[in-house]
């Protein structure tokens, strides 16, 4: 089990490093939203794979509260560039 908390631990760091990167080069708001949605969705899959591998079930409200800052997140997003546009043309 030690090896495979090892991979997974590595292979969700890589991506969240390069989704930390495009965060902070994004060239544009929906660019860094979709990469900030990337970041918490490797969050919950890495508490998800931490669970399955542990054998437990106490991060699960963690999982619900991350998944509920994502969607409410996304959605501020998009209305905040939908008015954008509106008032641009």
């Amino acid at each position: 089990m030690n090896i495979l908390m090892t991979a997974v631990m590595v292979v969700f760091g890589l991506a969240a490093i390069l989704t930390v990167i495009r965060i902070v080069r994004g060239p544009s708001i929906l660019d860094r939203a979709v990469a900030s949605d990337v970041l918490l969705t490797e969050v919950m899959c890495v508490l998800g794979a931490e669970m399955a591998i542990n054998g437990h079930m106490r991060s699960i409200p963690v999982l619900l509260t991350i998944a509920a800052v994502g969607v409410f997140g996304s959605i501020a997003v998009a209305r905040f560039v939908a008015r954008r546009d509106n008032t641009t043309s």
